[in-house]
């Protein structure tokens, strides 16, 4: 590992791991949109081949999922239940900052 000199300088062993600010990919909003997009793509196929098991398990094929009662056999059931879950995730976490925050001066204390 390289040593920094007093002066704040490096020496040439740790010179390639300075920062040389080139924009990184997601610099791009561009690059941004097209991730979001992706994904919007991607949770869209994933909900449409649901809907499609859903009809096929009504007109007798074969389901290829066996839900435990009659709530997770609907479609988009887990979509839902996993964005309530991820909401519920974050109330609570706000709660608990309010009983686990400290002054910024905690660890100053001594």
């Amino acid at each position: 590992m390289a040593e920094q000199h007093p002066d704040g300088s490096r020496d040439q062993a740790s010179a390639k791991f300075v920062h040389d600010d080139k924009p990184g990919i997601f610099d791009n909003p561009r690059n941004v949109r097209r991730v979001i997009f992706g994904l919007y793509t991607a949770c869209a196929i994933v909900f449409v081949l649901d809907v499609v098991s859903w009809f096929q398990a009504r007109a007798g094929v074969p389901e290829l999922r066996h839900p435990d009662s009659s709530m997770d056999g609907l479609p988009g059931f887990y979509a839902f239940y996993g964005f309530v879950a991820c909401v519920l995730l974050v109330l609570a976490a706000r709660e608990m900052r309010k009983v686990l925050m400290r002054r910024e001066e905690y660890y100053d204390d001594e």
